[in-house]
């Protein structure tokens, strides 16, 4: 059977949870295949403050509701998007007039809503996380606070292990359990060991889903967890992440901050950076759910992941639709579709950076181990410089190499930490003029190490771009030898057509490889092959 021809477009998706109404608009490349965030919608509406006699969504929260949908729909068809998808999550799976409430949204609005069950609200969660953290091979947990549910989850590279939905979650707990403000020291030890009893065995069962001598990561998403780390950032470096998406937080940092809120009053809680009124409502709940959770698990770190259900939701619409076919080789792929992602946004040549990352390869793999000593790491840092070191072109040619490294800097390059976005983006802004110096700051401020990596990894960028100056691929093939007794690098180049004489790329090889010889203590020497 034929396969039909898949076309880029825009997709709306709304996840109509217990605390807030969250919508992403995204426009997905059929041909990465990835996805782009165009547009952002948050509303907290308090689904989930529900009739305590009958159990039922009351009638002010349904008009909260109804008025954000309505609200992320005009920005949708704004968007000009071609198809809102929805989902509902616990509070309307809970209520006896959850199913009234959908059927209302679709007569008034035109919005057919997806009423998901707790396991498959973690499945796409965890289907969200993977679209944007690779997690090099290493077993990896993940927790999800909502407001009226919390979802742990275990996966490694093949498949998720252990999927778990429990019906304890920010907004209910806050309803259920604090009266007082601050909250009281009873009423914390009671909410405490209720979140205990609750939690005993989902992470159990997590546990017995792990392999002898197993230690996962654990990613945290969604609002407690993006919360605490932007508190933690504020206390500890002044200012808040340039991207949450792989920060880091300490189990007894968590500790320490939720000491320091159950002190505080909701006007002081309300008072602290990156705190939402609302959100000041509910940290304490959501906070001691995520640190109990950590504690009973036995891990002492979490790492923040921006994307969640939202995103987890347009993956398995992707996979539905054909837009993904490996759900497997998508998830293993972050890294590099997220570089040709940002690169394909920023126009790059694609035929000409990837030449030039095949020479930047083979002279990184013709050398290692003899003029330096990088890994695999390394080596995937300077085949991703490579690729978008011209993206500053986008800007302007000229100083495109400064530009490139603003573009990079502040890209959303999922699957990277912050410290590896630095690297990258300093490769890439050295692949021309100026060599890395002491005096420029962002470069004085790295390690000692990190340093002398930029300072190679550019080096043999600069060669790689050389040997395709005239960008038409002329160079067909590059042989890389050493010789060790002489300190001298022989590349041997054979040219694409044989009455070809390379004028070009040879003079700018001759141009650009004094600072390769000063950093690597050799002679290049070429040699042109017909």
């Amino acid at each position: 059977m034929k396969k039909r021809a898949l076309k880029d477009c825009i997709l709306g998706a709304i996840d109509i949870g217990t605390n807030s109404i969250h919508m992403v608009v995204v426009k997905i490349n059929a041909q990465i295949p990835s996805f782009s965030i165009i547009a952002k919608e948050k509303d907290t509406v308090r689904l989930g403050d529900r009739n305590i006699e009958t159990g039922n969504l009351t009638e002010e929260a349904i008009n909260r509701s109804l008025a954000a949908l309505k609200r992320c729909k005009h920005l949708a068809q704004s968007l000009k998007v071609d198809q809102i998808i929805a989902v509902a999550t616990s509070a309307t799976r809970e209520a006896p007039n959850g199913k009234d409430f959908l059927k209302q949204i679709e007569t008034e609005l035109g919005i057919v809503v997806d009423l998901i069950s707790g396991p498959e609200e973690a499945r796409r969660i965890y289907l969200g996380v993977l679209s944007g953290m690779d997690f090099g091979g290493k077993v990896h947990g993940m927790i999800d606070i909502g407001g009226g549910s919390t979802e742990i989850i275990l996966g490694d590279n093949q498949e998720a292990r252990f999927l778990s939905s429990t019906k304890i979650g920010a907004v209910s707990l806050t309803r259920d359990f604090i009266h007082s403000d601050p909250i009281s020291n009873q009423e914390y030890i009671t909410l405490q060991c209720y979140v205990r009893g609750i939690l005993e065995r989902p992470v159990e069962e997590f546990k017995n889903a792990l392999k002898l001598g197993e230690k996962p990561v654990l990613v945290g998403t969604s609002g407690t967890a993006e919360t605490l780390a932007l508190i933690h950032s504020s206390e500890n470096q002044g200012v808040a992440p340039l991207k949450l998406n792989g920060y880091q937080i300490s189990r007894q940092d968590i500790e320490k901050i939720l000491h320091k809120l159950i002190g505080m009053n909701y006007a002081q809680r309300a008072s602290l950076p990156a705190m939402s009124e609302r959100r000041a409502e509910i940290i304490i709940s959501g906070t001691l759910i995520l640190l109990e959770a950590m504690k009973m698990l036995d891990i002492y770190c979490l790492t923040i992941c921006e994307r969640a259900l939202r995103e987890g939701v347009i993956v398995d619409w992707m996979l539905q639709n054909g837009y993904i076919e490996d759900r497997l080789a998508f998830q293993g792929e972050v890294r590099p579709r997220n570089i040709y992602k940002i690169a394909h946004k920023y126009q790059v040549d694609l035929n000409h950076a990837d030449k030039i990352a095949d020479f930047a390869l083979n002279i990184f793999d013709s050398i290692k181990n003899q003029l330096h000593f990088w890994g695999d790491l390394e080596r995937e840092y300077l085949w991703s410089a490579t690729i978008l070191h011209n993206s500053g072109l986008y800007i302007s040619h000229s100083a495109h190499h400064k530009h490139s490294y603003y573009l990079i800097r502040n890209a959303e390059l999922l699957g990277f930490s912050e410290i590896e976005i630095e690297l990258i983006a300093q490769i890439a802004r050295y692949h021309r003029k100026s060599k890395p110096k002491r005096k420029h700051e962002t470069y004085a401020n790295l390690s000692d190490s990190h340093r002398k990596m930029i300072k190679q990894l550019s080096a043999i960028l600069r060669l790689a771009i050389a040997l395709d100056r005239r960008q038409i691929r002329a160079i067909k093939t590059l042989e890389c030898r050493y010789d060790h007794e002489y300190r001298q690098l022989h590349l041997h180049l054979t040219p694409r057509q044989p009455n070809d004489d390379c004028a070009l790329e040879l003079w700018n090889l001759d141009y650009k490889k004094p600072i390769f010889e000063q950093e690597y203590q050799v002679k290049v020497l070429t040699t042109l092959h017909k």
